[in-house]
Parts: structure tokens; sequence; C-alpha cells
């Protein structure tokens, strides 16, 4: 099954509203192109990649013009060419590379962290640690696999056009050790030089502000370019990565998210206090 692309969503929300705007059932539809429901059902909700021929004959059933069958049969096209990330389909779990691939084509990511440094932030030491301390026993192989992974994850954010990213960490994660002191030394460095970029803002929860909405899980709310294009969010649990993109979650994600950086200290004493918690490592 092919990973959930914020091209594929915005593509399975097109079939589904203009097939609604034609009055027609899913079994009706489905008829039509002799197909199934269950088949169609897969296709809006981007559950399976449609082919860009099934999309021409469905706009074309449900009477739509054109100009617009033919931006939707581009969009089949565009969805179905495979990302960096299928490379690692063999390595990484599928609820992992599902998120991996909308946060691929995210402009806006916001990430709140209470256990380790945000993934997208992390050097290659750090995440060696944290894969070897993970629930899996890995080979050293299998760890340096899910190095690269992320590295090449990390990629977008000094890249062209790079996305904006929002990361709050609870102080707590910053004092814990990962890996030896050498390996945290380096990783609030690492930090301090991230934030200098235009487009990363980190902002960390002191450990003074008490129990807090996050303490629970961490939490990724991405934004996409395309107006078309729902938010999503995405918390880890311990089965993985779980994506939500009902409305009611994604209220109740957003408030979490606002609420958090409330209670974070301003991205200027946030950097004071990485500044602090570094010297503290140094000494």
């Amino acid at each position: 099954m092919a990973p959930k692309t914020a091209r594929a969503r915005r593509l399975g929300i097109a079939l589904r509203s203009h097939r609604e705007a034609a009055g027609l059932t899913l079994e009706a539809a489905a008829d039509e192109i002799n197909s199934t429901r269950s088949t169609l059902s897969r296709y809006e909700n981007a559950q399976t990649l449609v082919s860009p021929a099934t999309v021409r004959a469905l706009l074309t059933l449900y009477g739509v013009g054109a100009e617009d069958v033919d931006a939707a049969v581009a969009l089949a096209k565009d969805a179905r060419k495979p990302g960096w990330w299928v490379s690692y389909s063999y390595v990484l779990d599928k609820r992992t590379i599902d998120f991996i691939a909308l946060e691929a084509e995210a402009s806006a990511i916001a990430n709140f962290e209470p256990s380790v440094v945000p993934g997208l932030l992390q050097t290659a030491d750090y995440i060696r640690a944290v894969m070897r301390g993970g629930p899996h026993t890995l080979t050293d192989e299998g760890v340096e696999q899910r190095v690269k992974a992320r590295l090449d994850r990390q990629q977008r954010l000094t890249g062209p056009e790079p996305p904006i990213f929002d990361a709050i960490i609870d102080e707590g994660a910053l004092i814990r050790p990962v890996g030896n002191q050498a390996v945290m030394a380096t990783q609030l460095d690492h930090l301090l030089k991230m934030i200098d970029l235009p487009n990363i803002t980190v902002q960390v929860i002191p450990l003074v502000a008490g129990y807090h909405r996050g303490t629970r899980g961490s939490l990724h709310i991405l934004e996409f370019p395309d107006p078309e294009d729902p938010i999503i969010a995405s918390v880890e649990t311990v089965a993985g990565q779980m994506v939500l993109d009902r409305p009611g979650d994604l209220r109740t994600c957003t408030k979490i998210m606002e609420h958090l950086r409330s209670v974070a200290l301003s991205p200027a004493a946030s950097r004071d206090q990485l500044v602090r918690l570094l010297k503290g490592r140094q000494t």
C-alpha cells in the first residue's frame, strides 16, 4: 500500500466532493466504472493510489469540466511518483513511512517533544543513542539505516524552500542523558546553531511550569501549501506514529499546541536556557 501523501489526500477529497456534487452514492459510481464500493472508498480516503485513467473516468462520469479533469489527472500522475522515503520501506514501519511522506510535503511543521530532542533537530550520535535505547533490538546495520533515514528527513530544513519548523521541547528532554556527556553537549550546540536559521524556532517548557497538557506524549501538526489540503496531526503511541485528520481531533491537537506555546519560554529566553544547559554539560 502506497504512503498517504498530501497529494493523494487532496485527490481523494476531490473525488469524493465531485461524486457527492453529482448526487451519486459510492455504490452507484462504482457500478458505472465496473468497480466496487470498497475500492472507490479506498480511492477517496487515499488508502489506495488511483490510476490517472480511473480519475478521468470518474470525473467524466461526475460531469466535471475538462480543465478540472486534466488538473486531477495530472495530480494522480504526480501522486504516483515515488518519494525518497520509498527506499526505507523495508526498514521503517508503514505508519512511520506514511508520516514521513506527509512531512515531506508540509510547508509548516509544529512539533512538541516531552522526552527527546525533536527528530528533525537530532545529531547523528544522538539518533544512534535513541535507536539503541528504543523498544526494538536492532543490529548495528539496522541502527545505521534508521540514522540515515532521519538525517535524510532533516535535509528539507536546510534545502530550497524549507518548511517553517516550530519546535517546543520540554526541559526534561534536554536534561535527560541520551548517550554520553559529549553526545549531549554536541546535541545542545547543534540546537543553538539550528535556531539561527530563519525558518526554525525553538521554545523550551521549563520544569517549573509543572504538569502541562503535553506531558502525555509527542505531537506534530503539519500544514500544507495548497489551501485544499487540510492540516493533519500526528501523535506518538506505543504502536508507533498515528496520523489524525478528523476535525474534532485536529481541534483538540491545535488547542494543546497553543497551550504548550503559552507555557513555554519565549524563543529568546529559550536560547538563553539552551546556552546555560550547554555550559553545564561542558563544565
